[in-house]
């Protein structure tokens, strides 16, 4: 966070600094027309044209770390429905599957979180045990009807926790497309130089214009950037929800 700060003061400060160098090395001349008219209709223009950029940036990266959020809340809640539902089975089949839930969450928490944090792949252990869990879930030819439906319920949050893995493993390998990417940075650098190709009377005033605007420029970039990846950075999703039940 403070790194963030940081950079937000620094390009503040470096836009101020070349605004005052601006007015000190190339001064309007007393001939010249400042042209307020003109520069408030070609900024205003610049301003609308990056704020859908902005917003289009924004809305992507908040809906990415939204699902990534529900995804592990989903794929926990199953999983621990699933140790609950290991009361049903006969004895020895569920303490294996008790055993086998609690390292496949073992493995989530421990192995694979980190690797989501560092944006590596996850390999395949993960499913590997899922699949373990999944084997151990056949109930026996002579089970009961208790059992019968214990397995069939079971199953079934199975399917629910296998779709939530998949959405975490495509939720960590999401990214923002480079060409919006790249729109964020150049039209943020073309509103900020709009501000100092047209004459502005007042140097105080416009240190302070220019200054406000880099900052909450910089500020949302940031913001975006740090959205972008759900399992790292400022707003990253913890492993709570698995940590919570286990």
């Amino acid at each position: 966070m403070i790194e963030s700060l940081a950079i937000v003061l620094g390009v503040a400060l470096l836009a101020g600094a070349v605004v005052l160098v601006k007015h000190r090395f190339w001064p309007l001349g007393p001939d010249e027309e400042p042209r307020e008219d003109v520069a408030e209709y070609i900024s205003m223009m610049v301003g609308v044209l990056y704020a859908l950029v902005l917003g289009l940036a924004l809305v992507s990266v908040w809906d990415t770390h939204s699902g990534a959020e529900d995804h592990a809340a989903t794929e926990a809640s199953a999983a621990h429905q699933i140790h609950l539902l290991a009361a049903g089975l006969p004895a020895g089949q569920a303490d294996r599957m008790r055993g086998e839930i609690e390292a496949y969450i073992r493995h989530v928490t421990d192995t694979e979180w980190p690797a989501m944090a560092e944006r590596a792949p996850l390999g395949a252990e993960g499913w590997r045990l899922l699949n373990e869990v999944r084997a151990t879930s056949q109930v026996p030819a002579d089970a009961t009807p208790a059992q019968l439906a214990t397995g069939q319920e079971t199953l079934a949050q199975l399917s629910t926790l296998d779709e939530a893995r998949r959405g975490r493993e495509a939720d960590s390998t999401e990214r923002l497309s480079p060409v919006i990417w790249f729109g964020l940075i150049v039209g943020g650098v073309l509103t900020i130089a709009f501000m100092f190709m047209f004459g502005v009377q007042r140097s105080f005033t416009h240190v302070v214009m220019v200054m406000g605007l880099s900052a909450l420029i910089t500020f949302t970039v940031l913001l975006i950037y740090q959205l972008d990846s759900p399992f790292h950075g400022l707003f990253a999703v913890d492993p709570t929800p698995f940590t919570l039940y286990f």
